[in-house]
């Protein structure tokens, strides 16, 4: 069963958002606007914005939401059992013979359609 929660966004959560949008669409064309100076210092300037605009989206219901699917998702990857480098090799060498082998088959299914087909044309 899934169940589903209902999310209530309010009005100062939207202007919130709305606020980290225009922090990070003002970043960004400070970013070119200031095309003369440093690009070290543009590029500093350019995430201390998007630090504060990430810490004022985090302030609403969704931010929240979105950090938690984060984590969770960080937590997930952890769990899974990731193959080893001699399986990665194995699977890999097993994938690429496959497609020789059905590239082969396909190459001669379309060498005997194209013989049959000149038979019947002449």
């Amino acid at each position: 069963m899934n169940a589903k929660s209902q999310v209530e966004v309010s009005s100062m959560d939207t202007v919130k958002l709305l606020a980290a949008v225009v922090l990070i669409v003002a970043a960004i064309l400070g970013f070119y606007y200031f095309d003369d100076y440093s690009q070290l210092l543009r590029v500093l300037g350019l995430l201390l914005v998007i630090g504060v605009a990430t810490f004022v989206a985090y302030q609403t219901v969704v931010g929240r939401t979105v950090w938690q699917f984060a984590s969770d998702a960080k937590i997930e990857v952890r769990k899974v059992v990731w193959p080893s480098r001699q399986e990665t090799v194995q699977t890999t060498l097993i994938v690429f013979v496959m497609v020789l082998i059905m590239g082969i088959v396909l190459w001669l299914f379309d060498m005997m359609l194209g013989a049959i087909l000149r038979m019947l044309t002449g």
